[in-house]
């Protein structure tokens, strides 16, 4: 497994927008595949993005297409998530996670994001 540390939430207004930092300690970093979750009062953690090893192939859920951006730098051991024009509903904790041989096992301690209307 790997350790993981996010950085980069906060408060900010509608329309604004904030980078989320996910450092990961361990010399094998870049055979991960990373994603970033998000859970909202009352909901489910969910996958709102995710990259490969190589940041060749990315995923995002629909409702962040288009706003949200993740990218690796493998040489720093970090993922990032840019995040523009966030809207009050992208207000959750957001996740870190290292995906293993099948699932993400591995998981930061979360970093709270919230958008003001």
């Amino acid at each position: 497994q790997v350790q993981l540390v996010e950085s980069g939430g906060g408060l900010v207004q509608a329309g604004g927008s904030l980078r989320l930092s996910c450092a990961a300690s361990g010399r094998t970093f870049s055979r991960y595949g990373m994603g970033w979750f998000r859970q909202a009062p009352g909901k489910e953690r969910a996958l709102v993005a995710a990259i490969g090893w190589s940041g060749g192939s990315t995923y995002y859920e629909d409702s962040v297409k288009g706003r949200f951006t993740i990218s690796r730098d493998n040489a720093k051991n970090t993922v990032y998530l840019q995040m523009n024009s966030l809207k009050p509903e992208d207000t959750a904790v957001y996740y870190c996670a290292a995906k293993g041989t099948l699932e993400y096992d591995s998981w930061g301690q979360g970093t709270q994001v919230t958008v003001s209307s």
